[in-house]
């Protein structure tokens, strides 16, 4: 299941007013793989860091999750606030784990947006052209 980090804590949060975090929980349990995409953009709200940590520590051991952020473990702190939640949630996150650093990549999207902004003519492909 891939979803934004912000739509599933939003989605936690209403669970959680509705007093029902652990149905909602346990449903996403019975994904093989959650794919948290964006996690640098959740908002520092403590409610939000809660439901959050409650959820990767669920799955922790027991189901995958993939996470997509351009936030380095230091920068954490940011989400989870508390240095020791913080210190928790990553423990969780790197063991057993496989981390793919890309940075130094370029984007994805910011190369098509650059490409679509100054498309190369055919005509401008081959040097000998003109």
């Amino acid at each position: 299941m891939w979803t934004s980090t912000t739509a599933l804590v939003q989605r936690l949060l209403a669970a959680k007013r509705e007093l029902r975090l652990p149905q909602e929980i346990a449903k996403l349990q019975q994904v093989a793989c959650l794919i948290l995409d964006d996690l640098g953009y959740v908002q520092q709200d403590r409610d939000e860091m809660e439901v959050l940590f409650t959820l990767l520590a669920e799955r922790y051991e027991q189901r995958s999750v993939l996470i997509t952020t351009n936030l380095v473990f230091s920068a954490w702190d940011r989400i989870f606030k508390d240095p020791m939640t913080t210190l928790a949630a990553v423990d969780r996150v790197v063991h057993h784990s496989v981390i793919l650093d890309l940075g130094g990549v370029e984007s994805f999207r910011a190369t098509q947006a650059q490409q679509e902004q100054n498309p190369i003519h055919p005509c401008n492909r081959h040097p000998t052209w003109g």
